[in-house]
């Protein structure tokens, strides 16, 4: 880790985004679940906690990085 971030909170950036990426991928599968034209075609991926667990993580890292960025 070192030698691909020089910076630890260059490393909680781009977790923070790429958890903040998986959480807005979930919205967009949620909505394009809900309106759904063959209601019979349920899916089975839990997309509501899938973005409070990934939006909950980017916030976290997102937060650490800012913090740790401010610090230096």
């Amino acid at each position: 880790m070192e030698d691909l971030f020089p910076h630890i909170w260059q490393f909680h950036l781009t977790a923070g985004a790429l958890a903040l990426t998986v959480a807005l991928t979930s919205v967009w599968a949620e909505r394009r679940r809900l309106r759904r034209v063959n209601l019979d075609a349920v899916g089975f991926m839990p997309w509501t906690v899938i973005y409070m667990v990934t939006f909950i993580a980017a916030c976290v890292f997102l937060g650490l990085a800012a913090r740790e960025w401010f610090a230096a």
